[in-house]
């Protein structure tokens, strides 16, 4: 994905039927600015994008992706936060090779010493949330971005297919293991005997994957095309429906012996203590996604249920406790540039 173009298009989509130089002087500029950042002549900070956004509206409310999301963004040290909050446990070099810059500026970008430029903060936001069409949801329409129209189209057909067939999931996965890249040829069932399934299940699972593109067929046998992040938290009813199959296969499954690791614990805390384990909850949640998506190869495909209910309250209800489905693993994606 070329960011700058990426950049440059986000700015022109927000403007909308604004023209250039009126943008321009609302946002305190003598001269036309925004031709130069739509053009590539030029580019913004990502705080002067966020200044763009609070002119032609308001600015959204990001703690559908970032952590701290309640830091003032038309300020340096509030962007130098949500850096910091992205790059998480990242060394910095880490950082600067994902965006293809020397240590120094991505030290300069977190310290709050130098501001990021747009196109290297999306950069930061793909690599670091696997949710970059999300975030980009949250100014504009996404197909409404050249950049972005081809990558979020599939990810809205895997989301209406991760509905559908759950278990494709665990099918794109067990495709890049080297026990089926090995096979001479697909095999019919070879999935449904490893997962589980019915063969009529596999057969969506293939149908489904292959039609959003995530496996195409590559001679004999099914290869990844593209690692989607597919993160349903916008839609809380297909997010509770999953989290409900997965439970109850996970229920069916913890009868059988060496079929994965259950615990549970009944006990009585305090409402602030809830509080904090449900943010240990998100945290190891968190954690567990960093993991998954830097971890390669591919030699184990598992899957993560959490569950947490409150059996009685003396007192108002505390937060939603629906967990969060989704499927992420970059670390298998093609390089994006």
């Amino acid at each position: 994905m070329d960011f700058n173009a990426l950049a440059s298009q986000l700015i022109r989509a927000r403007r909308g039927s604004r023209t250039q130089k009126a943008l321009s002087r609302l946002l305190g500029y003598r001269s036309n600015v925004l031709f130069a950042w739509e053009n590539g002549h030029d580019q913004p900070s990502a705080r002067s994008f966020f200044a763009l956004v609070q002119k032609t509206g308001k600015l959204p409310d990001l703690s559908s992706i970032l952590r701290n999301a309640d830091v003032d963004l038309l300020t340096k040290q509030g962007v130098a936060t949500v850096l910091q909050t992205l790059a998480s446990d990242r060394s910095l070099t880490e950082l600067s090779q994902a965006v293809d810059r020397d240590r120094y500026a991505v030290g300069r970008w977190l310290r709050g010493q130098s501001e990021i430029p747009l196109a290297e903060f999306l950069q930061l936001v793909e690599v670091t949330t696997l949710v970059l069409f999300d975030f980009l949801a949250l100014f504009v329409d996404p197909l409404l971005l050249p950049e972005a129209q081809p990558g979020y189209s599939r990810l809205l057909a895997a989301r209406t297919a991760a509905r559908k067939t759950p278990w494709a999931h665990a099918v794109v996965h067990l495709a890049d293991l080297p026990s089926y890249r090995a096979l001479p040829a697909h095999e019919p069932g070879w999935f449904a005997r490893r997962l589980g399934i019915t063969m009529v299940e596999e057969q969506e699972c293939l149908q489904h994957l292959a039609e959003t593109g995530q496996l195409i067929q590559d001679g004999p046998r099914y290869r990844r095309a593209e690692a989607l992040t597919v993160d349903t938290r916008n839609d809380p009813e297909g997010t509770r429906r999953l989290a409900a199959y997965w439970l109850t296969e996970g229920a069916k499954r913890v009868l059988v012996p060496g079929s994965g690791k259950f615990g549970f614990n009944t006990f009585a805390v305090s409402q602030a203590d809830l509080q904090k384990i449900m943010a240990l909850q998100s945290e190891y949640f968190r954690k567990l996604r960093d993991i998954v998506a830097q971890s390669q190869p591919t030699e184990a495909v598992a899957v993560a249920t959490f569950q947490l209910l409150t059996l009685g309250l003396d007192a108002p209800p505390v937060a939603d406790l629906a967990a969060h489905s989704s499927e992420s693993n970059s670390s298998r994606s093609p390089p994006r540039s």
